[in-house]
């Protein structure tokens, strides 16, 4: 691929976001959230890039399956196309996040989309490992119902059987496609030792145990507040 289409594909996806962003301040909003209205906008925004990201990702599979079978050199157009467009989002969110947010609130997340940028750009430059990022980007699968339940939480819907059904469907697609996701890509990484550079090998190691680490303290944290939590009051009202 040619520098100018990366360009141009992250370049449009960074003005894409920007303006769903503008566009969602100007939709209805939960009086709730109004006191917090550029989180609402983040997290609306980053809602329309996990149901197209998560979409895009599975078609990719699905349109050019001998992909599956060579993360490192295989790859389409169309997969290419989704890593750049996600480069775009990541860097339209990191600077939003930086401009509306405090550094004590987005620390972790900032941390985390300098890695992905990072390797994600690697990935597209040198036209290798597309297939081992969309993989990667399968983790947006959950991140659908990660944001919907922020969204319900800001909007004081966090009872009743929308919630408990999202944090239900929530918690079994971060299993399913975050913790096994993760955990794949670590094996597939350690078995395919001989075939990655250094540098990339290094990269992806440390970008696996950082991602490993959020991702295992945000599962607490979930089942925490979701589950355990409820379960307490539950017993309590009982007594």
């Amino acid at each position: 691929m040619e520098l100018s289409s990366v360009i141009l594909t992250t370049g449009s996806s960074v003005v894409f976001f920007r303006l769903i962003n503008a566009g969602v301040s100007k939709l209805p909003m939960p009086e709730s959230a109004c006191r917090n209205a550029g989180k609402w906008r983040n997290i609306s925004t980053s809602f329309v890039h996990s149901f197209i990201t998560a979409i895009w990702a599975v078609l990719c599979f699905f349109l050019h399956p001998q992909m599956a079978e060579d993360l490192i050199e295989t790859h389409s157009v169309f997969s290419h196309a989704l890593v750049s467009f996600s480069i775009g989002y990541f860097i339209y969110d990191f600077f939003d996040m930086v401009t509306n947010q405090t550094l004590s609130q987005s620390w972790e997340l900032l941390f985390h989309h300098l890695v992905v940028i990072t390797c994600f750009g690697l990935s597209v430059l040198s036209c290798r490992y597309v297939g081992f990022a969309v993989v990667a980007l399968l983790v947006e699968i959950n991140s659908v119902f990660l944001h919907l339940r922020q969204m319900l939480r800001m909007a004081n819907i966090a009872k009743g059987t929308l919630y408990r059904v999202n944090s239900i469907i929530n918690l079994g697609t971060y299993v399913v496609f975050r913790i096994n996701t993760l955990a794949w890509m670590t094996r597939w990484l350690v078995l395919n030792r001989d075939k990655v550079p250094l540098l990339a090998y290094t990269l992806g190691s440390v970008g696996m145990a950082i991602m490993t680490v959020m991702n295992i303290v945000l599962f607490c944290r979930l089942l925490r507040s979701d589950f355990l939590k409820s379960s307490k009051t539950k017993k309590e009202k009982e007594m």
